[in-house]
């Protein structure tokens, strides 16, 4: 493994839920020799959406998180790429990739995830990777206990998501699994499905795959998002995949990124790809080969 050429382009610092700063990220990247790194800061939804979080960059430090990541890019300039990016939680109808606000400041690259819920019903919104009594508590409150249909309302968020587009990377796209990872709360064969459809609707969009250790990182799980069986759907398609730590602290720059290389060859994949940067507006990727 330590002759391939790896980067972190999910990385969060203090500007959100990150525990360490720009600096020392950066520094954590270079000195475990990584290709790049790419800051991904939760972008603001208060202003947009009227949800409050702890996670989530506050409104009034995105110009500031804009300027650090710059003026990094060009410090290590030569010795470390810097993109500047973030992880746009799609919210529908109120936060997503193509948000103006977001695309004015040129990002190199953007992240796509789902994390939110916003039940129909008009029950509190919640988080499908928070806490799992928050979990269940939305379950119960906005979807009347039915877990199956928090299920699908989080593959529907995905699929229009991917429609709508404006991203480079999908985010842990199975981190509904969070909570549920070892228990049954929806028919696996019904979550194959729509897991499926993802896999085809990804490849049709052109996006990448972040194949993310964050869980595993954090103690939470113990395998990558997406799991090997969602990943063999991709690769039936042909969706180029990245690999990520979701990094919330410098020592997690890189982690657990062997058992992204053995779950990858696991799924028959023969390379990953790293970024870049882009070239008249359109990302340029290199193939990183693992066989």
């Amino acid at each position: 493994m330590n002759s391939l050429l790896f980067s972190c382009m999910h990385t969060h610092t203090n500007f959100c839920d990150g525990k360490d700063d720009i600096e020392t990220m950066c520094a954590a990247a270079y000195k475990k020799k990584l290709h790049s790194i790419g800051f991904s800061a939760h972008a603001p939804i208060l202003k947009k959406t009227g949800i409050k979080t702890d996670w989530n960059m506050p409104d009034d430090r995105f110009d500031e998180y804009v300027e650090q990541v710059l003026a990094a890019k060009h410090r290590w300039h030569g010795k470390l790429d810097v993109f500047l990016g973030f992880e746009v939680d799609y919210i529908k109808g109120l936060r997503s990739a193509i948000d103006s606000d977001i695309k004015a400041v040129n990002p190199d690259f953007l992240i796509s995830s789902a994390h939110f819920v916003i039940p129909a019903n008009g029950a509190r919104p919640f988080t499908v990777d928070g806490p799992e009594e928050e979990l269940l508590t939305g379950i119960k409150e906005g979807f009347n206990g039915d877990a199956q249909a928090l299920m699908h309302y989080y593959y529907d968020a995905m699929t229009e998501m991917i429609a709508l587009g404006g991203f480079e990377i999908l985010g842990h796209a199975d981190i509904i699994k969070k909570n549920c990872i070892n228990k049954k709360y929806w028919p696996q064969e019904n979550e194959v499905c729509r897991q499926k459809e993802i896999a085809c609707i990804a490849a049709k969009a052109g996006i990448t795959v972040e194949v993310n250790t964050g869980g595993i990182n954090n103690g939470k799980i113990n395998e990558v998002y997406p799991s090997p069986v969602f990943l063999s759907f991709f690769r039936e398609h042909h969706v180029p995949v990245i690999i990520t730590a979701d990094a919330h602290r410098a020592e997690h720059i890189d982690g657990n990124y062997d058992i992204a290389i053995q779950t990858l060859l696991c799924a028959n994949f023969k390379e990953f790809i790293i970024f870049l940067g882009k070239i008249e507006g359109k990302p340029q990727w290199k193939k990183i080969k693992i066989n």
